[in-house]
């Protein structure tokens, strides 16, 4: 069984510790900031979302826990939003920690977000993610996720006064935000 439990104090440091990181190797990656500014600005970015940390209104902040013991196997975030007149869930974050990984605890935390998000009168879930995270592609299209917007972005190097590709080669980095059905 897998479950959402709201996030203590302690679970929402411990988030924020691994979330700013995360979240800003995977803006350097995708080609949006630089290594640089990245842990500013994700950190800027997180106190924008979450300005009251856990009693940020309209934000709900889960630890994922499963089994007969209720072990925590990671971490859920959602804000209540409006999109074309209807309010639904954008997810923030999902993350399994990396032993719990493959092994079904993030589509069961999604059925559970599907049951909290029904018993709140949304009407959706919306969430991003990343053009090279494959495997959380492949999982929310498995979970009947479709693609509502690609971002693409193709480098070009001046070379001799034109336009070449890096490599001779496009590279393509991928934003796409999804839509549940």
């Amino acid at each position: 069984m897998t479950e959402l439990v709201p996030m203590t104090v302690t679970d929402f440091l411990a988030f924020v510790a691994e979330t700013v990181p995360r979240y800003a190797a995977d803006k350097v990656a995708s080609g949006q900031w630089s290594v640089e500014e990245s842990v500013d600005l994700a950190r800027q970015a997180l106190d924008d979302l979450l300005p009251r940390g856990l009693d940020t209104p309209d934000n709900h902040l889960f630890a994922i826990r499963a089994g007969s013991e209720s072990v925590a196997v990671g971490r859920l975030w959602f804000a209540v939003q409006q999109r074309a007149g209807k309010r639904i869930a954008f997810v923030y974050e999902v993350s399994i920690e990396p032993e719990h990984q493959r092994q079904g605890h993030a589509s069961r935390a999604f059925m559970a977000l599907e049951a909290t998000v029904r018993d709140l009168g949304l009407s959706g879930v919306a969430l991003h993610v990343f053009g090279h995270n494959a495997a959380a592609l492949g999982l929310y299209a498995k979970l009947g996720y479709v693609p509502t917007n690609i971002n693409m972005y193709k480098p070009v190097q001046r070379v001799g006064g034109a336009d070449a590709l890096v490599d001779g080669a496009a590279a393509t980095t991928v934003e796409t935000t999804m839509l549940a059905r």
